[in-house]
């Protein structure tokens, strides 16, 4: 495949480093001191799952101009960067160019052909003038929920620390060649990739979790089996899981995973750092609106309380807004 990968951080740099080895035509857009790294050395990853490093060489740019049309788009840039990155992405759609958003969190396009009472809307918190919507056409679109942990250890360097899962699916729902045939790239390039039927139920069973412990560690600064050693935490979470739940089956959405099934499920993420903690250390703006925004707005418009999931979501933006990350 002909492969962009915008944005080549934790989770785009481990995606573009196996499609890479894996054979395929990996560009990859990025900025400052990693690009330098990627044109001069490579892009490195050291695999702490199976124990092993490897480094590929990747077409690094700073710009999507002049690359072409492509077969994949993966977009690895956090959700606040997309009002800044999709307008860019046009010319490298061809007819059946797909386009992969590995990002946590509610995704701008949840609305997009979803079918229910918001069909079509935007999500303010995430789109308030509904402009992304009309950026990225809905059959160019691959739902992707992303079961990866990795982080950015140096310039260039990525280190994958756990799972290798991609769940893939089209925002109009059912499955499709063009899935199928991704699917099996993604798994033949090392993933573990599922081609779901409902890719809004996947990203909500991820979302819970996301939910309930990056705020958390945000706050707190733990890693994950840190924050599941504290009682009171594991309490919090529980309560921000069940809120979560309940919006999720207001929207017509049932996950089929309990509250004690999501905490055990947390435990097989060991000693990662999540995401958002990394961002709140590395000085990074968060993805609090995909996290924490659209799900209080996507209560709101279900009439669904949300008190706890409101309480966390005020003490980290303030926080963000306290190590100047947000304004």
């Amino acid at each position: 495949m002909r492969v962009c990968v915008i944005g080549a951080g934790a989770i785009g740099g481990v995606i573009a480093a196996w499609l890479a080895r894996a054979g395929h035509q990996v560009k990859v857009v990025a900025r400052g001191d990693h690009l330098a790294a990627l044109q001069t050395r490579g892009l490195q990853l050291e695999d702490r799952i199976a124990g092993s490093d490897f480094t590929v060489r990747v077409d690094a740019r700073n710009s999507a101009a002049g690359l072409g049309h492509q077969d994949l788009v993966v977009l690895g840039v956090k959700g606040p960067a997309m009002a800044e990155v999709l307008p860019q992405i046009g010319p490298l759609l061809g007819n059946d160019t797909m386009v992969l958003p590995a990002i946590n969190g509610v995704p701008w396009w949840y609305f997009l052909k979803e079918g229910g009472q918001f069909d079509g809307q935007p999500i303010k918190a995430l789109d308030p003038g509904g402009h992304l919507l009309t950026l990225i056409p809905a059959q160019h679109l691959v739902g992707c929920v992303v079961h990866v942990a990795g982080e950015m250890m140096a310039p260039g360097v990525i280190a994958q620390t756990a799972h290798r899962k991609l769940i893939i699916g089209d925002v109009q729902r059912g499955t499709s060649k063009r899935l199928e045939a991704l699917g099996l790239a993604l798994n033949q390039a090392g993933f573990e990739a599922v081609v779901s039927a409902d890719i809004r139920r996947d990203l909500w069973v991820k979302l819970i979790g996301n939910l309930a412990f990056n705020p958390l560690a945000a706050l707190t600064g733990m890693r994950m089996d840190e924050m599941l050693a504290q009682p009171g935490l594991v309490a919090l979470a529980r309560r921000l899981i069940e809120e979560s739940n309940q919006v999720a089956r207001a929207l017509g959405v049932e996950t089929g995973i309990d509250t004690e099934t999501r905490i055990t499920m947390a435990r097989t993420i060991g000693r990662a750092r999540l995401s958002t903690l990394q961002d709140f250390e590395k000085g990074r703006r968060p993805e609090l609106e995909g996290l924490l925004g659209s799900v209080i707005e996507l209560a709101a418009r279900v009439h669904q309380p949300v008190p706890t999931i409101e309480h966390v979501a005020a003490l980290t933006y303030a926080r963000a807004r306290a190590l100047g990350l947000i304004t």
